[in-house]
């Protein structure tokens, strides 16, 4: 099953330095839960790319309290068994979360999404109030709506060592 994990540049480097993720690793994927919430979209591609912003979103959370990561998103596109993935049926969960009960392995790693340089300070500023966002202020969300509207750039895995250093 492919699943799109959120994180930072942090969480990339010690992946490329150990060369997996332990387990429980908390990923967006096309789960009942997202189908249910897109009723209207025709195809997995346009599933898949729900789930890959949702974790986009969750990384500007995680940036939130990761103070040493680049300002910039990251989201990993990774293939793991799907026997590994279990949906959060959690009422206050984003659609689409998921945990993997197992390690993510670098050789799982499909390709990494990265913000460019461009997108660094809608990026901070989002950072700083997607918690309030979550809880409904519309000032937070035009901020966090500014991040969100930069694309994330695509990397193949053998790039994302390449992609670090110039950060």
């Amino acid at each position: 099953m492919r699943v799109y994990l959120p994180a930072t540049t942090t969480v990339l480097q010690r992946l490329l330095d150990e060369g997996r993720l332990e387990q429980p690793v908390t990923v967006f994927a096309v789960t009942p839960e997202l189908r249910e919430h897109y009723p209207l979209s025709d195809t997995d591609e346009e599933l898949e790319y729900a789930a890959l912003l949702a974790a986009a979103r969750a990384s500007l959370r995680l940036l939130d309290v990761d103070p040493g990561a680049a300002r910039r998103r990251v989201v990993l596109a990774a293939d793991v068994p799907d026997a590994a993935v279990t949906p959060i049926e959690d009422d206050a969960a984003d659609a689409g979360a998921a945990r993997v009960r197992a390690d993510v392995s670098l050789s799982d790693i499909a390709s990494a999404h990265l913000d460019g340089a461009e997108a660094e300070g809608d990026v901070a500023a989002a950072v700083s109030v997607v918690l309030e966002a979550d809880l409904g202020s519309e000032d937070a969300q035009f901020v966090v709506d500014q991040a969100e509207g930069h694309e994330l750039a695509w990397y193949a895995t053998q790039e994302i060592g390449p992609a670090l250093e110039l950060l």
